[in-house]
């Protein structure tokens, strides 16, 4: 079938089939959620050498992460720290046990405070020795703390002193909390002895869809090393890091600013998902975050954490395009209106190559006939034909590329601004006109969506095309439904992305419309002119 679609429809084809089937793959089939039942056994990993050096790590073990089966003290809350933001928690073991976050647009899906710390695998400031004796002990053995509670004002910080008494060490943690959200951490212990500091895993608030969750290191010369949830194999080392970060589409567990040659590795869980640890020494400092990925927060915090923001393989055409939509948001002062905006940037910047396509496409469109006679004429000489078809198109001025190169240059920056959208976490709680009080979510009354899907049936309906095949035609009038029902559940603000971005389509393709219109008339009025002449 596809073989009698010209190279335009063939690429429109291809493009909007395979996002619609991405689409509807992640929609139908979200990211499973990790396997409760599983915590319990122990991850068996094949140990690697270092990239910088041969170094043995004892594997990661799961049972530490829920303690489960470990027949020790209980890890009950030590130190609580309350702040207008969010209330944290500090267990017995000197973990941090629990964040959640007070404000409502973080609540999820069933309305519930946000709990950032995952219920499974290790947490914040978990401590694993290498020493298997010393380490069960230290499973058994809980820390004291300098204080129980404390109450963090808007611009305080508050120290809290965790102590771990072993046999024949002291361990010691002096943790300082900002209300910002990261803390500064001084570890020391009374001996040499070597061991390990967990990050913890990334938060699970909400189903993600169509986004990357799993870890980061970040490192190097701006290197960016990805680990995928559910697809982590064995284990990797880094040295010169600037952050490690466990993350979600909005939210993330960091810890940075420690020293260059600090050895940090990644490795699988049972669910083959991202474990990430530093490797400390006697005396060892490192500071942390837990929180939402607001980039001017993480920005004030440390430039570095803005790093942490993730937009996929466009991430250098994603970042700019940020930039661009939260400086329009410091002139709109709303979201919506800031997206809007930034739409018609994008529709300004591209449209050269919009036109180009736009124009190509009607230049093929009014040659279709003759092209159809060529291949009639010469169909049973196929090398004819497509230097016959190849002739007409030069003599015409129409480019059988011209449509589809464009759209291709397009894909990255139609992309990029698509994960933006996705990942913004300022969007949570955004409110734009009466009935979208949340641009992070779904619009409750699917306005949007459906002003989306009837802007794209009526954008295909003004836009050339030549179709052979009836059944083409049927497939491309379902697209516009196909689109409409799986951004039912997309977040208000890419849908209204998208719906603007149509009515700009449909504005350009009107006007070329117009024009190629016009022309055509003019054409009709010299050739009847030429006729009369002719006569005369």
């Amino acid at each position: 079938m596809l073989e009698k679609f010209t190279p335009n429809q063939r690429l429109l084809f291809a493009v909007a089939l395979s996002f619609a089937f991405f689409i509807g793959y992640t929609t139908l089939f979200p990211p499973k959620a990790p396997n409760s039942g599983d915590v319990n056994k122990t991850t068996e990993v094949a140990l690697e050498k270092s990239s910088t050096q041969a170094v043995v790590v004892p594997p990661y073990d799961a049972n530490m992460s829920t303690l489960s089966d470990v027949k020790t003290v209980k890890t009950d809350t030590l130190a609580t720290i309350d702040s207008k933001e969010f209330t944290l928690k500090i267990d017995t073991l000197g973990r941090i046990s629990s964040i959640v976050l007070k404000n409502a647009k973080h609540d999820n899906k069933e309305g519930k405070l946000a709990e950032l710390i995952s219920p499974t695998g290790p947490k914040p400031l978990q401590v694993r020795f290498a020493d298997e004796a010393l380490n069960a002990a230290a499973q058994k053995t809980p820390y004291s703390s300098n204080v129980d509670d404390i109450v963090l004002g808007d611009n305080g910080k508050a120290e809290v002193l965790l102590t771990q008494a072993l046999a024949g060490l002291t361990v010691t943690k002096k943790v300082t909390f900002y209300a910002d959200g990261h803390y500064d951490v001084a570890m020391n212990l009374s001996d040499e002895k070597r061991y390990f500091v967990y990050l913890g895993q990334h938060p699970q608030i909400n189903d993600v869809m169509m986004t990357v969750v799993g870890g980061m290191v970040y490192a190097g010369d701006n290197h960016t090393t990805i680990f995928e949830d559910g697809d982590v194999e064995g284990r990797e080392s880094f040295s010169d890091v600037h952050l490690v970060s466990a993350f979600d589409q909005y939210y993330a567990t960091i810890m940075y600013d420690f020293d260059k040659a600090t050895p940090v590795y990644v490795e699988r869980d049972i669910n083959d998902n991202p474990v990430s640890y530093l490797e400390g020494t006697k005396q060892f400092s490192f500071k942390g975050y837990v929180g939402p990925k607001e980039y001017k927060t993480l920005e004030t915090i440390n430039p570095v954490l803005v790093n942490a923001i993730e937009f996929g393989m466009f991430t250098f055409v994603a970042a700019p395009i940020f930039k661009v939509l939260m400086w329009l948001h410091g002139l709109f002062g709303n979201w919506g209106w800031s997206i809007i905006a930034l739409t018609a940037l994008i529709r300004i910047f591209l449209y050269p190559l919009t036109q180009k396509g736009m124009v190509s496409m009607q230049k093929i469109k009014e040659i279709a006939p003759k092209i159809k006679e060529v291949q009639e004429k010469y169909k049973g000489d196929p090398q004819r034909m497509n230097a016959a078809v190849m002739e007409m198109y030069k003599k015409h001025g129409a480019n059988p590329l011209g449509g589809c190169l464009p759209l291709l240059l397009q894909i990255p920056v139609f992309f990029a601004i698509y994960r933006v959208l996705l990942n913004a976490v300022e969007l949570q709680g955004a409110p734009w006109m009466l009935w979208v009080t949340d641009l992070s979510r779904m619009d409750p009354y699917y306005i949007l969506p459906i002003l989306m899907g009837a802007t794209m049936y009526y954008q295909q309906k003004i836009t050339p095309s030549n179709f052979t095949d009836p059944l083409q035609e049927k497939i491309f009038k379902f697209l516009p439904i196909i689109f409409t029902f799986f951004f039912f559940t997309f977040p208000a603000g890419l849908v209204l992305y998208w719906f603007v971005n149509n009515i700009f389509s449909i504005a350009q393709q009107y006007l070329v419309n117009k024009q190629f219109a016009a022309a055509r008339i003019v054409r009709h009025e010299a050739h009847i002119a030429e006729k009369h002449h002719e006569k005369d």
